[in-house]
């Protein structure tokens, strides 16, 4: 269950930032997570869950954006988004295709700090 190291890997980034903002805590992670990135959601939060306990994320609210599978249509001239992962082909004129230009992502997003001087106040 590789959702496990990188669970770890966000609170450590996570702890960093913290640390370097002067802030005492996250109140909420948001996370960008292609189609094909190969997380699986339920883990990664199970993994959150544990990871998380006794730091300054503790508390924190994992939020989740998933970003659908684009490529790029030659034929159309433009990027389009698959309904699902069966079939690389355009859906407007089924043209195949692999330039995929997302779908892959794995990103941090956002993070929303919790002051340390002032109990409660949201810093972005």
């Amino acid at each position: 269950m590789h959702e496990l190291s990188i669970a770890n890997r966000i609170v450590e980034l996570v702890t960093e930032h913290l640390r370097e903002a002067g802030a005492a805590r996250a109140t909420a992670i948001t996370l960008r997570i292609g189609t094909l990135s190969c997380v699986h959601e339920d883990a990664l939060r199970f993994s959150f869950d544990l990871v998380r306990e006794g730091t300054p994320l503790a508390a924190a609210e994992l939020r989740v954006v998933t970003v659908p599978v684009a490529i790029w249509c030659e034929a159309c001239g433009r990027e389009v988004v698959l309904p699902g992962i069966q079939k690389f082909a355009c859906p407007d004129c089924g043209t195949p295709s692999g330039d995929i230009r997302a779908g892959r992502e794995l990103d941090l997003e956002s993070i929303e700090l919790a002051a340390a001087s002032h109990s409660g106040e949201i810093l972005q």
